[in-house]
């Protein structure tokens, strides 16, 4: 059995969860997200309760039934508090703002990167004096956040000689030694 679709997400109480068919739907404070689940899984409120319930002991059923329980819980929680990611740009003028939903950023290269967010991320820029610019974005939707962050990070990924790159706040980059000088 699996132990994490088995257990059952509890609602906090500003949010409303609406199971249409396939279709559950979850609207808090923070905003509104759906999750189309397979057929056959069945979602259910109960008492307070969200309860997820697979159709088979087949293995397909019970792999995709502890993924759409995350994938809830996920949205319940995203309404509630939200999901933040920081990434932080290290390297000799890397420099990041945001006006809008239009991030501006300076990697290195001989023109400035501007990356158009999404409608349901929101970013702000901070750069102090002596340490390096971080970005940081806020949304309810984790699925949608991360993958923002990846191409985010993409763009100019760390690299493990000097470090430089867009790293995720705390990170650890693992170092290489550079080539060593002969006699």
């Amino acid at each position: 059995m699996s132990r994490i679709g088995k257990a059952p997400i509890s609602i906090p109480e500003k949010v409303e969860v609406k199971i249409d068919g396939n279709l559950v739907k979850v609207k808090g404070p923070k905003g509104e997200l759906q999750q189309e689940v397979a057929d056959g899984f069945v979602v259910k409120v109960e008492d307070g309760h969200i309860v997820v319930e697979r159709p088979s002991e087949e293995k397909d059923a019970k792999s995709k039934h502890g993924l759409y329980r995350a994938l809830i819980n996920n949205m319940v929680k995203g309404v509630t508090e939200g999901y933040t990611v920081e990434q932080e740009f290290v390297g000799v003028g890397y420099r990041v703002s945001v006006s809008g939903q239009n991030v501006e950023m300076a990697l290195g290269y001989s023109h400035m990167i501007v990356f158009q967010l999404p409608a349901e991320i929101k970013a702000e820029a901070k750069s102090e004096r002596g340490s390096n610019p971080i970005l940081t974005m806020t949304s309810c939707d984790k699925q949608l956040l991360g993958q923002v962050a990846a191409k985010i990070r993409s763009l100019r990924a760390p690299e493990p000689y000097k470090g430089k790159g867009i790293k995720f706040k705390g990170e650890q980059i693992r170092r290489k030694a550079g080539k060593s000088a002969s006699k």
